[in-house]
């Protein structure tokens, strides 16, 4: 099965570019069977037994290879670590623990040096928001629960800085079921969906931040954008002001719409209310 990266890349390139089947087979590489299987596809729920990480007999020796080549960055460009210089250390250093062969070496040096020496330029998002472009974040408020009780919860907010429109969803918690469910709620509601969204670094839909702007998204947030067929944008870390709007709108909410402290029983029927 393909990674849900490549099946957005061949789903975009033939719904939102218009590109057929067989420039998408040129460029990817991929027969005509599988480039017809994955646009078809609709549903992309994980497989119910998936695939076990496979380990490597280098595993126990990557540590000190990334050592090695981290400390290369000190190190006068022609006196760093080739992947053969690697592999005759570690005969040298560590040979009871040396189960490989040269080729599975110079693969890991190779990948790792990429790692490395990714550019170091930090990205920035656009400040233009042209229509059909939304923000997501969420915010604190307190209710009155059922017994009485000053409780907190969580809003979540997406606006539409071209148009400055907002709505609201609240729910107990900020885990990725929250935020997918008050985007799923919003989108319905609308009965449309934005074509990019930009979002802080929640870690409901990243999973890790790499260097510059890249990121690792999780897979059940990989699996809600090729459904729903969005094109996702983050922030730069400790950057809220490039998503400055749904900042506002946040704010703007909680004092129009949250004041007096509401009384809340039903949460399914308070946000029926908000919309």
């Amino acid at each position: 099965m393909l990674s849900m990266d490549d099946i957005k890349y061949i789903k975009r390139l033939y719904e939102s570019e218009g590109i057929s089947i067989r420039e998408i087979m040129r460029r990817t590489g991929y027969h005509y069977e599988t480039v017809k299987k994955y646009l078809d596809m609709e549903d992309f729920n994980e497989p119910l037994h998936p695939p076990k990480d496979s380990t490597s007999l280098l595993d126990p020796l990557k540590p000190v290879i990334d050592q090695w080549l981290l400390d290369d960055l000190k190190a006068p460009r022609k006196q760093r670590h080739t992947a053969k210089r690697v592999f005759e250390r570690l005969q040298a250093e560590y040979p009871q623990m040396l189960e490989v062969k040269l080729r599975t070496v110079q693969y890991y040096v190779s990948q790792k040096k990429k790692e490395l020496f990714q550019s170091q330029q930090k990205a920035y998002l656009p400040l233009y928001h042209p229509p059909g472009e939304a923000q997501i974040d969420f915010g604190h408020f307190s209710y009155i629960n059922n017994s009485g009780e000053m409780t907190d919860a969580l809003k979540l907010t997406m606006s539409f800085p071209f148009s400055n429109h907002s709505y609201c969803q609240i729910f107990g918690g900020e885990n990725q079921q929250c935020l997918l469910q008050g985007m799923r709620n919003i989108f319905e509601y609308m009965g449309k969906v934005p074509y990019r969204i930009v979002f802080d670094n929640l870690s409901s839909a990243v999973a890790h931040m790499g260097k510059g702007h890249h990121r690792v998204l999780t897979e059940g947030f990989k699996r809600f954008m090729a459904h729903y067929k969005f094109e996702a944008a983050f922030c730069n870390g400790a950057a809220g002001w490039e998503k400055g709007n749904v900042e506002n709108k946040v704010g703007y909410e909680r004092r129009n719409m949250f004041v007096p402290v509401p009384t809340i029983l039903d949460f399914s029927q308070f946000n029926q209310e908000l919309f």
